[in-house]
């Protein structure tokens, strides 16, 4: 038991830094590192040179893929801002509605779901939280209401990506594990578009006039991540959720429009028609990632593979466990997007001085998510390679017994809180969920059932992971400014009843399945 509790050490002190103390993530991450360290060599017996390494291999992966991803999108934003672009795509947003809700459930929940479904790795965040804070709407709560919205593509981020990984982990089928996902998710989905709205106006009032709004485009994205899920696998489901989300609030836009004056958004006056040339020419860099990224995809296996090619694989950590990391130069979110990024630029008469020079503003704002993102990935590998994160769930499937499917969730929302991301913690625990499933009996239906809460449990953590946070407050310009605090608080009140009713999703479905 003093394992377990020394092993929660690090997750103990984010909690009470950001929440209690409400310190600066880049602040209260570098401690957890420290922490983490400290406890790998003293109470888990890793060799220095050991850790040393995991920390290293940690930081390898914030800088590439995860830092790449997100200076990019960001950079595509202010890119956009730079050029103008940005206030006609805010012109036309207006054109849909002037209800600041309806945009933002258009844009945090359908574009922003578009994004995690096309790039991930914090794109769906960075990107919208940028566009709504632009729009006028609060920034702390621009980024709330992009992290709620994120919780239900996440696991199908990066098309599939996490569910993919899990599968190959188990040695199961993707579409099979896709489809509990979306089962386990499908009453999340329809209470995300609810709570953004709540959060968006500060209370329930805020669901006046919006309720057949909430309701079709909770269904909408439910019915159709379950649709593909089943009958294709994971690689499109969270795509074609949020196109038919986007769709579906558009369309209630026109037929259902909510007249509430005190929620007209303050942007552009949308009276006189955008020219469509002028319109394309403002969209053109989000056009260009989704139809580079949809080509540079597994979905075009010879492109992907032609592309993979150009890798470096290095062996970083360098005790027992460790595999090489692989570079891929190439074919990875961030590259792609600042390719699209620069050739938007060159295509609308921009300087390659400009350019620069906005990329380089861009990397001055993300010093602090720098540190918080390196030191935080960091923490996840020493607490990885040391036993310290598999000695958490041990402990957790020795006390909970047959009722572990209850927590299994919850055991996956520990990862994604550490990692901030669905596919690392299908890499890191899910073959200890598939272990804990075959020790309480589980029939191989039902184990892949509670494998599948580790991805839906690993998208509750990413509401209150540091890195999440941290994305966000950077795409607001807010980072270090205690923002961080007042979101971590938001979205726990938020996280706590989605990872309680999860668990009892996983319980009782188990309990059917067996």
């Amino acid at each position: 038991m003093t394992m377990f509790w020394i092993a929660l050490l690090p997750i103990l002190w984010l909690i009470i830094a950001l929440s209690g103390l409400k310190m600066a993530a880049w602040k209260a991450c570098p401690v957890a590192l420290i922490i983490s360290l400290l406890a790998s060599v003293e109470f888990f017996g890793m060799p220095w040179e050991y850790t040393a390494t995991a920390a290293l291999e940690g930081t390898a992966l914030a800088c590439w893929p995860i830092l790449l991803i997100i200076t990019a999108t960001i950079y595509t934003y202010h890119l956009s801002v730079h050029t103008k672009g940005m206030d006609i795509i805010k012109k036309m947003l207006t054109s849909v509605s002037s209800d600041k809700r309806m945009l933002i459930l258009l844009i945090a929940f359908g574009f922003g779901g578009f994004l995690e479904g096309m790039a991930g790795f914090g794109t769906a965040v960075a990107i919208p939280a940028s566009m709504l804070a632009g729009m006028g709407v609060t920034p702390v709560v621009s980024v709330s209401v992009c992290l709620i919205a994120n919780f239900v593509p996440s696991a199908f981020g990066s098309i599939g990506i996490p569910i993919v990984t899990l599968s190959s982990v188990m040695g199961s089928n993707p579409a099979q594990i896709a489809t509990f996902v979306a089962l386990q998710l499908t009453i999340l989905s329809l209470a995300c578009p609810f709570l953004i709205v709540i959060t968006a106006g500060g209370s329930l009032r805020a669901l006046r006039g919006m309720v057949p709004v909430c309701l079709i485009s909770g269904l909408s994205y439910a019915l159709t991540q379950l649709f593909v899920s089943y009958f294709m696998g994971p690689e499109l489901a969270g795509v074609a959720g949020a196109l038919t989300t986007m769709a579906a609030i558009i369309a209630c836009a026109k037929f259902f429009p909510p007249e509430e004056s005190q929620f007209t958004a303050s942007v552009p006056d949308s009276s006189e028609p955008i020219p469509a040339r002028q319109g394309f020419m403002a969209c053109l860099p989000f056009l260009l990632i989704f139809v580079f990224l949809l080509f540079t995809s597994k979905l075009f296996p010879l492109i992907y593979e032609s592309l993979i090619m150009f890798q470096t694989s290095v062996l970083i950590y360098r005790g027992e466990g460790g595999s090489p990391y692989t570079f891929y130069w190439i074919a990875t979110p961030g590259m792609i997007i600042f390719l699209a990024a620069f050739i938007s630029g060159f295509v609308q008469k921009l300087s390659l001085l400009e350019m620069l020079g906005v990329l380089k503003k861009t990397i001055i704002s993300l010093r602090a998510t720098f540190i918080t993102i390196i030191t935080i990935i960091a923490t996840a590998k020493v607490m990885g390679y040391s036993g310290m994160t598999t000695t958490i769930a041990d402990m957790t499937v020795a006390a909970t017994g047959t009722a572990y499917p209850f927590i299994s969730a919850f055991i996956g929302s520990i990862g994604g809180f550490i990692t901030g991301s669905a596919t690392s913690t299908c890499i890191l625990l899910g073959k200890l969920q598939m272990d804990a499933a075959i020790a309480i009996g589980a029939s191989p239906t039902a184990q892949a059932w509670v494998a599948a809460a580790n991805a839906t449990g690993a998208c509750a953590g990413k509401l209150i992971a540091p890195q999440s946070i941290a994305i966000g407050v950077a795409a607001i310009g807010a980072a270090g400014a205690g923002s961080e605090s007042k979101l971590f608080s938001t979205t726990l009140k938020i996280y706590v009843p989605f990872i309680i009713m999860l668990g009892g999703i996983v319980y009782f479905g188990q309990a059917l399945l067996q």
